[in-house]
């Protein structure tokens, strides 16, 4: 009897191991069939794709300890992971001490209170002129640039940041010290993008346009005329040849989103000292990057993409809608001043067109909050996949009245993808105070 019992529970074992070992085997077969679908989902060999996902492999084979927890700047989703969330969205500040000391310091514990996935600053770290005077940096001097930086790197979330003609288009006026623009905006490069990672406490890793050959931009060698504050020309002299690492590039759970530098007024060909061949060649690389972040989000399946400048373009005759008067239909600009965007409006409406899926255009520059649809193709009809969001911006004489900023909601499976909701920062409530 006993061994018969021990011949059963033998039997059980047996059978009991067996099914184990079954088990393990089909998770095997099932882990392994899944690498290999995982794998045949990847991008083809030596597309674009697989070259941008090669190099945020490599980026983060790169980073080091300090770098361990900070974001991709792509999460390679192809299904977007039914995930939505929120980004914020600021720009045009500070242009005064009452801004620099309080404004933009209730705005960013206003920001950093909330559940942001990154936040972008549009360009103009500073009003176009200095304020004779003023306790904080008003002026192009380092000390803007490196309050600038304070700002960002106070921020929870990754803050992406593209510059604004304010920081350095404008700096060879007089009152703005004066200084050559170019080479504000090479210490602009050195400061703020000289890694491929944001700013900001929790750190983001985006692509750069790095290719000088066919795209470069123009960097600051020589200049000419009336001397700087550093002894350098205020006109243009000679220039080496650069990246344009300010443009960036990066993807968040299937949306994709680029930087450009594009600057306000006439993107560098009026004012004091302009300088149009910069301005030609600095162009030629946005558009150029513009359309091949309409490639990557075609080759990747992207829900949407999100342009962040400085410039409003302009797209209308009527002045209400801010930025240069322009005919809707030619894009050509109306008032007699120096066209600076026609080319690169031309070019994004043609990619506008082809993509079909929702394109947010986001800059600052006219200083008024503003959602509209104000693209038209060269028939004069709207162009439905397409909205403008310009964000909030301020002037000295208004205190800290309009220190806001934009909360834009991204949800990758509805149809519109954006939604956008304005930010009225409690603490810089001036003509009616929170309740």
């Amino acid at each position: 009897m006993k061994r018969d019992k021990r011949r059963n529970r033998s039997e059980k074992n047996s059978f009991v191991t067996h099914r184990l070992l079954t088990f393990l085997a089909a998770a095997m077969v099932v882990f392994a069939t899944t690498g290999i679908l995982a794998a045949g989902a990847h991008s083809r060999p030596g597309s674009r794709k697989d070259r941008d996902d090669k190099k945020g492999e490599q980026a983060r084979d790169d980073r080091d300890d300090r770098a361990r927890d900070d974001f991709d700047w792509d999460d390679h989703s192809h299904d977007h992971h039914h995930v939505a969330y929120a980004i914020g969205l600021w720009g045009d500040m500070p242009y005064s001490d009452a801004q620099a000391l309080t404004g933009v310091p209730n705005l960013i514990a206003d920001m950093n209170s909330q559940d942001l996935v990154f936040t972008a600053h549009d360009g103009d770290l500073k009003a176009g002129s200095g304020t004779p005077g003023s306790v904080t940096p008003t002026t192009c001097a380092d000390a803007k640039y490196v309050q600038a930086l304070g700002y960002l790197n106070a921020l929870k979330a990754p803050a992406v940041f593209t510059p604004g003609d304010n920081d350095w288009t404008d700096c060879d006026a007089a009152s703005n010290g004066p200084f050559n623009s170019l080479e504000r905006l090479d210490h602009e490069r050195q400061l703020f993008f000289n890694t491929p990672f944001t700013q900001g406490m929790h750190r983001m890793y985006q692509a750069e346009q790095t290719d000088t050959v066919n795209t470069p931009c123009l960097g600051f060698k020589t200049g000419t005329g009336p001397l700087d504050l550093n002894g350098n020309g205020l006109d243009p002299g000679t220039y080496n040849t650069v990246a344009c690492v300010e443009n960036r590039r990066w993807t968040i759970h299937g949306v994709t989103y680029a930087t450009l530098d594009i600057q306000g007024s006439c993107d560098n060909r009026c004012k004091d000292h302009p300088d149009p061949h910069e301005a030609d060649v600095r162009q030629a690389a946005d558009i150029a990057w513009m359309q091949e972040t309409f490639q990557v989000a075609k080759d990747r399946d992207s829900a949407a993409i999100m342009f962040i400048s400085q410039a409003d373009p302009g797209f209308a005759q009527d002045s209400s809608q801010g930025g240069p008067l322009r005919d809707p239909k030619t894009l050509a600009e109306t008032d007699g001043l120096p066209d600076g965007f026609q080319k690169f409006l031309l070019a994004l409406r043609t990619e506008v067109i082809a993509f079909r899926k929702p394109v947010a255009f986001v800059h600052g520059d006219s200083h008024y909050f503003r959602i509209d649809k104000p693209f038209e193709d060269a028939l004069g009809e709207r162009l439905e996949n397409f909205i403008r969001v310009e964000t909030f911006g301020d002037h000295q004489e208004n205190g800290i009245n309009d220190n806001h900023w934009v909360k834009v909601f991204v949800d990758p499976d509805s149809r519109e993808v954006f939604s956008f909701q304005p930010q009225t920062v409690p603490g810089n409530r001036v003509a009616v105070p929170a309740p």
